[in-house]
């Protein structure tokens, strides 16, 4: 596109040829100059500094979709443009929107892919504890995230996997099965760790090729592919299976049960994920608890990665009641300094969330007119990992800022008290921090995790046991070392007498040795090295191995 100036120079220029065309001695054979053209382009260009706005750039894609969205039942906004365009995009929305929009540096997007200039379109910035200020910087294909938001599928096996080596000798261990899933229909166990894929060793293979094949293997882009795996059992035995990829439908609940203890009845379900999709299930646990007149309540969330910020709200109000809860505020949402009162994102006035005291119409996006269940308990128990984060991190700080005593056990969360608007273009949907969540008594300062501890000194110090996950025992099952610290301290007070003193040391080192691996597998395309993110809320690094079961992770909190 030509700019002003260039513009006002080509009509001097014009001008004064044809004044001394008139002034060479009157010829009537003078012949008029011709002057060169240059083809105009109406692409914008980058000018460091100078953000052009959202809306003249977005859906301007490379490679425009066609056809209806079958999410939406629209027709997809996209027209003709250029990755320039997307990546232009990119940058205006990540100025207007991100919570650090001011410590993002602006660099020549030409010097990157699309997803490459959205990947460092963020701070470097780092928290006090010195880890990455912003772990949680992602996208993921539309498409592919629409299908696990909006219904709950996913293709694969079934598995939920936990990564506790990710180079030779690699280590992946089964943290549970999808219900109705190939895996458990298979009878897959909680604790089996992979030994082959398809011949292969998955343990010590370092070869390219083997690698390639078993990322394939082990993560297949559609149903219907084959695969032999072999286990090794906690037990010492092996098990050797044939499974099919097939397209999963996720439980976000699951193992809803109550357990007749001493210390009274106690309920007990595992809750994966905050999607839509989890309302009914959520709502007939309730059910289930209210009508056994359950006391104490364990909420395991040691795998939820997050998800929606009004299903947390819900959750929260279903464990606390109307009277704990009433005129007080689940969350309130802090944006950058150019949004004190005006979301950027949907133009509205910042509001505060409730604890949603309703059934929600998920599809209309309303409120109905059908209240919800709900226990009215004074205390919770919630067992976490390093794999707790985003909308479960919510309830968490929510149900303390209204003085319900939450009981932690197992490991410090990923602390993350910040939330996005998921934001689709060209095909693409982005994840950048846009806000921080604060309770009602405006606390929303964890971005190193809650932490369980015997004596809380600080705001992000829990009362609670550190226990490391137990893989040896179902998850549901009373003799599973976190349910078991979970009952004891309902019952005594005190944890296990066998605690993790080591378990935040172990974490920090796994840390350090995850980012000595991204390095050195970014530093050379002939590393073999597997490394799936297990929960894509704590690190946002995408590798070798993909996991297509964890990968669409819901990470919005509308």
């Amino acid at each position: 596109m030509l700019n002003n100036t260039h513009k006002c120079s080509v009509v001097a220029l014009a001008v004064a040829v044809a004044m001394l065309s008139g002034c060479g001695g009157g010829s009537s054979n003078a012949v008029t100059p011709v002057l060169p053209t240059t083809p105009v382009s109406n692409e914008p260009i980058w000018e460091p500094g100078v953000y052009e706005s959202q809306s003249s750039l977005i859906a301007q894609c490379e490679t425009p979709r066609t056809g209806t969205d079958p999410f939406t039942g629209s027709a997809y906004p996209d027209a003709q443009g250029s990755a320039l365009e997307e990546k232009l995009w990119l940058r205006s929305w990540t100025n207007d929107t991100y919570l650090w929009y001011d410590e993002v540096p602006d660099n020549n997007p030409a010097n990157y892919s699309v997803i490459g200039y959205f990947d460092q379109l963020k701070t470097t910035e780092l928290t006090s504890s010195g880890t990455a200020k912003d772990n949680f910087h992602f996208s993921q294909d539309t498409a592919e995230y629409n299908e696990l938001t909006q219904s709950g599928v996913s293709s694969g096996y079934g598995f939920d996997w936990e990564f506790v080596a990710s180079t030779s000798p690699r280590e992946l261990i089964v943290r549970f099965t999808e219900e109705d899933s190939p895996a458990a229909l298979a009878n897959v166990p909680r604790g089996a760790s992979l030994v082959t894929v398809n011949g292969i060793d998955f343990v010590n293979d370092n070869t390219q090729s083997g690698v390639d094949a078993i990322n394939a293997a082990l993560f297949p882009d559609n149903a219907g592919t084959v695969t032999n795996f072999e286990f090794a059992l906690v037990d010492g035995s092996s098990l050797a299976v044939e499974l099919t990829s097939a397209d999963i439908t996720v439980s976000p609940v699951q193992n809803v049960s109550v357990l007749d203890l001493e210390s009274g009845k106690t309920g007990y379900f595992q809750f994966n994920t905050f999607i839509r999709t989890a309302q009914d299930s959520l709502i007939d646990a309730f059910d289930l608890f209210v009508e056994e007149n359950v006391t104490e309540l364990v909420i395991d969330l040691r795998y939820n990665g997050g998800g929606l910020l009004a299903l947390a709200s819900q959750v929260s109000y279903m464990v606390a009641g109307p009277s704990q809860t009433n005129n007080a505020i689940f969350e309130t949402t802090r944006f950058n300094d150019k949004s004190t009162t005006t979301n950027p994102v949907t133009g509205g006035t910042v509001q505060a969330t409730p604890f949603y005291s309703n059934v929600i119409d998920y599809n209309a996006g309303t409120l109905t007119s059908t209240l919800l269940p709900s226990l009215s308990l004074t205390r919770v128990y919630v067992i976490t990992t390093g794999s707790t984060c985003s909308a479960s991190e919510a309830v968490i700080n929510a149900l303390r800022g209204i003085d319900v005593e939450v009981v932690q056990i197992g490991s410090t969360t990923c602390g993350k008290p910040y939330g996005f608007y998921p934001a689709d273009n060209c095909g693409e949907t982005y994840f950048t921090i846009q806000f921080q969540g604060v309770n009602n008594k405006g606390f929303g300062d964890y971005a190193d995790g809650f932490m369980p501890t015997t004596t809380p000194n600080f705001d992000f110090e829990l009362p609670g046991c550190d226990i490391d996950d137990d893989f040896t025992a179902a998850l549901g099952n009373p003799e599973e070392g976190m349910l078991a610290a979970a009952i004891e301290y309902s019952s005594t007070g005190s944890c296990p007498v066998v605690t993790s003193t080591e378990s935040l040391a172990d974490t920090s080192a796994n840390k350090e040795s995850t980012s000595s691996t991204l390095a050195s597998a970014q530093g050379s395309t002939q590393q073999s090295t597997l490394l799936a993110i297990d929960n894509p809320n704590t690190q946002r690094e995408t590798l070798v191995l993909q996991n297509k079961i964890n990968e669409p992770v819901i990470e919005e909190r509308p």
